[in-house]
């Protein structure tokens, strides 16, 4: 297959899901408290008994938010092809095959990446049942990405609560064969990543050879309670617009830690984080490592593993892209977030003849393209 433009960061949200997926495929002892669909005065609702809440079925997002017309702009765009409309009425685009192909041609994509049940572990509140619940999901995905492997590259789902679990979950998906990647669930209890009890996470993965991600999910979003309505807007405007950020702490923490001074073929993706702001902290680090942590058993400047090891996905991000020479042009890659509302689909040739007009075409295909199917191995035999 001929690639011009691959998406190295689109998602397989839980709600979007076969509705009987996880309770069919539970074990009997956790059939129970896996996610299942209810009916609601707002419609059908992904849950679970224990509380969770995880959003509309076919709702908008990886929360299951309700579309509401005229208030988010990218959210509009993607209503006007009818995929909220096919979602009412059962015809789940995003997690069949065909459609999503489809869809895809529609933007001018011929690969993508595929992160998935993004927070999925942190709303179920249930450390055991979420690592059945990503190893249902996990066989679910290699049977979608099996059909169409040419289109698709599968980011396996990892429990982040006991690394034990992690590390078979890993080997277990590793010898598919099928998915490329593995995304280490995020959740308010995670450990520090320089924390040693890593270590046979990161040598799990270094021994599959496959990349490790980290996709920001945002963090716990700000108490709106006291608060006037104007208030909490400002309060929400400060949340979404830096959540990005936080992504730093994990880079930091991954390259502090000497992590890929002790596993050297190790691969990171940091998930739509945008990149404009990576030149700063790699600078910083640089600094602040030659002032005074000499002592981290680092052998290289922060920003050379870096340039080895670690990779980052953007949507937008024009002032990154002025930065390219600090960045490395083999250490980022496009992405079009597909179907998230904060995405570019179904618009993305054109916010890429847009935001890399100043772009030189050798750098420009690196980035949207000839990165990701490296990384990733599309078109691979």
């Amino acid at each position: 297959m001929e690639y011009h433009i691959i998406s190295a960061d689109c998602h397989i949200d839980l709600i979007w899901l076969p509705p009987e997926l996880f309770f069919e495929n539970a074990s009997a002892a956790m059939k129970e408290r896996m996610p299942y669909v209810r009916e609601s005065e707002d419609g059908p609702v992904w849950v679970s008994k224990q509380g969770a809440y995880f959003g509309l079925q076919n709702g908008m997002g990886s929360a299951g938010r309700k579309y509401v017309p005229g208030q988010i702009h990218r959210s509009d765009r993607m209503a006007s092809t009818g995929l909220y409309e096919d979602g009412k009425k059962g015809i789940r685009r995003i997690t069949d095959p065909e459609l999503r192909i489809r869809d895809q041609d529609l933007d001018g994509v011929q690969g993508e990446v595929l992160y998935g049940i993004l927070g999925a572990a942190q709303r179920l509140g249930d450390p055991l049942a979420s690592e059945e619940m990503m190893r249902i999901y996990n066989d679910w995905l290699i049977g979608f990405c099996s059909s169409a492997p040419e289109r698709f590259a599968g980011i396996a789902c990892i429990p982040s609560h006991d690394m034990q679990a992690a590390v078979e979950e890993i080997r277990r998906v590793g010898s598919k064969g099928v998915l490329r990647g593995l995304e280490v669930a995020i959740t308010s209890a995670l450990k520090p990543l320089w924390h040693p009890e890593w270590h046979p996470v990161w040598e799990g993965a270094q021994e599959t050879g496959l990349p490790v991600h980290f996709h920001t999910i945002g963090g716990k979003r700000p108490s709106t309670e006291g608060l006037t309505q104007l208030q909490t807007r400002q309060s929400f405007a400060c949340w979404l617009t830096g959540f990005q950020l936080q992504m730093s702490e994990k880079l930091m923490q991954m390259i502090y830690g000497a992590v890929f001074e002790k596993f050297p073929a190790l691969q990171l993706v940091i998930g739509e984080s945008g990149i404009g702001w990576i030149p700063y902290i790699l600078e910083r680090m640089n600094l602040e490592w030659e002032e005074q942590f000499r002592d981290l058993e680092l052998t290289m400047k922060p920003s050379d593993y870096w340039r080895r090891n670690c990779h980052a996905t953007f949507q937008s991000d024009p002032a990154g892209l002025k930065l390219i020479d600090r960045l490395g042009a083999e250490n980022v890659m496009w992405a079009s977030d597909f179907p998230h509302p904060d995405g570019v689909w179904p618009d993305s040739l054109e916010t890429i003849r847009e935001e890399f007009a100043e772009v030189s075409d050798a750098v420009r295909q690196k980035i949207i393209c000839d990165n990701a199917r490296s990384l990733y191995r599309f078109g691979a035999a």
